[in-house]
């Protein structure tokens, strides 16, 4: 943390190399999610990772070489190919059933409509020719060019991407296509379930500042988590309020915004475009500055920069410093400290766990005179009510 992020903090946000220093973002990708991680770390983040979701063995799944099999029955005459990595892997898969140079055949015979660059890319380099691609990289604009034109008779394969396309399908199938659906690769919930059981707990608990999805499967496996253990209302709340819901892009978020959850994402539906929002987004809504005691504090997740010096605080500490900061320059009392503590001290000690908990503050902090006691009344940030920022 530098002074200069202080003195002019919304200048420097994207370009900052710690702008995520005293952030703790819940990570649940399992592709490239070292990848993702080492982005947002590399800003300064703490990184919770709980993957939601893996994926099926392509060689092992029945469901997509039987829908290879009908796709080889008859001519095809349209090819949805909604991501790169799924539809190598379709071919891959053929290869290892003997069927790819059947396949290959078919598809060269029909219009190939890639949703964006990757998967224009992989239909490329699988040697077949791409006849158009949308602006927007969305399976929306590809569904109204195909629903602008006639298709009784025509025979479409749409190759899935972790998830049915319910309402995509439907509307073509209403326009008289037979569609065959391409589960290229299917998503179950992760083998062990403790770490993102852990994070819908930390996420309730405000113990995070933030959660990224980089798949709309990885979303519905979280509100099913929760769902499962009577929490998901608890989730969504957290998501409406102090904890921001970052995905990749529209499809990820579809399944939040149903819920009403407002999301954050980036223009690019690309890992490092969500790294960097997430970087600019963090400190410009979820930081309070504020001046106390003739000293600058600019209040994040789970630390405290003061004076430009990044301060880590435990989670006690940092909810008094949190609570004391709504309303600087105000007496807060202990009754009122209480009920924010970490883990509801009982009444018998909870008098003695506020003053260990601003004990500890007072340490973390450094500088004298920022936190005040004031006798038989309570604590305050030690300014005036115009300092605050």
């Amino acid at each position: 943390m530098t002074a200069a992020l202080l003195d002019n903090p919304l200048t420097t946000l994207e370009t900052a190399p710690d702008a995520l220093a005293g952030f703790t973002i819940g990570v649940t990708a399992t592709r490239r999610r070292e990848e993702f991680a080492a982005l947002l770390e590399r800003r300064g983040a703490r990184v919770v990772r709980a993957p939601a979701i893996r994926l099926v063995p392509l060689a092992e799944d029945a469901d997509l070489l039987a829908a290879t099999r009908e796709s080889l029955e008859g001519p095809v005459h349209d090819v949805v190919v909604t991501t790169g990595v799924g539809f190598r892997g379709w071919m891959a898969a053929a290869e290892g059933w003997g069927l790819s140079a059947d396949l290959a055949d078919h598809l060269a015979a029909a219009r190939l409509l890639p949703r964006g660059p990757k998967a224009r890319g992989a239909v490329r380099a699988a040697g077949l020719n791409d006849h158009w691609t949308p602006l927007t990289e969305s399976c929306e604009e590809i569904k109204q060019y195909l629903l602008g034109q006639d298709l009784r008779g025509r025979r479409i394969v749409v190759q899935l991407h972790g998830e049915p396309l319910t309402a995509f399908v439907a509307q073509l199938r209403a326009a008289g296509a037979t569609v065959i659906e391409v589960p290229v690769y299917r998503w179950l919930p992760y083998r062990d379930a403790s770490p993102l059981r852990r994070l819908i707990t930390q996420a309730i608990s405000g113990s995070v500042d933030a959660v990224a999805f980089t798949s709309a499967p990885a979303v519905l496996a979280m509100l099913n988590a929760a769902r499962a253990e009577s929490l998901e209302d608890s989730l969504v709340a957290a998501f409406s309020g102090p904890v921001v819901a970052a995905c990749v892009g529209p499809v990820t978020a579809a399944p939040l915004l149903a819920k009403g959850v407002p999301v954050i994402q980036p223009e690019r539906s690309r890992l490092g475009a969500l790294a960097r929002t997430l970087a600019r987004h963090l400190p410009e809504h979820s930081v309070t500055r504020v001046t106390a005691g003739a000293h600058q504090l600019e209040i994040r997740g789970h630390a405290v920069a003061v004076d430009g010096d990044l301060k880590p605080l435990p989670p006690a500490p940092m909810a008094v410093l949190k609570r004391l900061a709504e309303r600087p320059g105000h007496v807060v009392p202990r009754s009122d400290l209480r009920v924010v503590l970490p883990g509801g001290p009982s009444r018998d000690s909870a008098e003695h766990a506020v003053e260990m908990a601003v004990t500890r503050l007072r340490r973390a902090l450094g500088p004298s005179g920022i936190v005040e006691t004031v006798v038989k009344r309570g604590y305050r940030l030690a300014c005036d009510r115009m300092d605050a920022r």
